[in-house]
């Protein structure tokens, strides 16, 4: 049976990379986005080893009943990536505390409800791959970076905590933080001032993701100092 990747969160940059890495070594992909229509074109593009889901990360029963269909019409999940993302942007002037909350349901509420919907596989299987995406804001704040820093914060030690709880079952948990802006065309061409060297390659991303999921699962401590770099605990 040929391993499945879920990737919760795809779009044209990351997303899309990943589904285009990981059919390339021989995976079934499944591409995951609130809407539908977004990545149905995108699987067709990859190849009849790639399916589209509608999958709102924010909802429970969206959630289920997606990893449902994915094992159904795939298998199980050997590999997650969450890509996911959402936070509101603005200092502790212009945000109101309920404003902070929806970041907190993607970033962190989110990816429990994902891993919770992989783990029971995984389990069964005794090994896995939980990649995440997050953010070099989850290392520093800036005012005007407030709920995004606190919401990638909080991922990054939701990763650490999955870490250490899931290495020892054989399923890798990994970190991804990105300190950059992607090199979708439709930014650059916005950027059109900023040198190419400026925009992180997410071909390049999407190849640490895939490094990582071939570590050795005895390695405890990893740190790729690239940009981006890669924690793992």
């Amino acid at each position: 049976m040929r391993k499945v990747c879920a990737i919760l969160g795809v779009g044209p940059g990351n997303g899309l990379s990943f589904a285009n890495r990981f059919a390339k070594v021989g995976y079934d992909v499944a591409l995951c986005a609130r809407t539908l229509d977004r990545v149905t074109d995108m699987a067709s593009a990859i190849g009849d080893t790639a399916r589209g889901y509608a999958v709102d990360v924010t909802d429970n029963s969206s959630v289920r009943e997606g990893f449902d269909a994915i094992a159904q019409g795939q298998g199980p999940v050997d590999t997650l990536i969450y890509n996911a993302g959402n936070a509101r942007w603005g200092n502790v002037d212009s945000i109101k505390a309920d404003e902070l909350l929806p970041g907190f349901d993607v970033n962190v509420a989110g990816l429990i409800r994902a891993v919770q919907a992989v783990l029971p596989a995984m389990r069964s299987a005794g090994q896995g791959n939980v990649i995440v995406v997050g953010a070099g804001a989850a290392l520093r704040g800036r005012p005007d970076t407030l709920g995004f820093a606190a919401a990638k914060a909080a991922q990054r030690s939701i990763c650490q905590s999955l870490a250490r709880q899931l290495g020892p079952e054989g399923i890798h948990v990994a970190l991804l933080i990105l300190d950059g802006v992607i090199d979708i065309p439709s930014t650059m061409q916005r950027m059109a001032d900023k040198p190419r060297e400026f925009f992180l390659s997410a071909d390049g991303i999407a190849d640490a993701a895939f490094a990582l999921t071939q570590q050795n699962r005895q390695a405890w401590t990893f740190e790729l100092d690239l940009r981006p770099f890669c924690e793992r605990w």
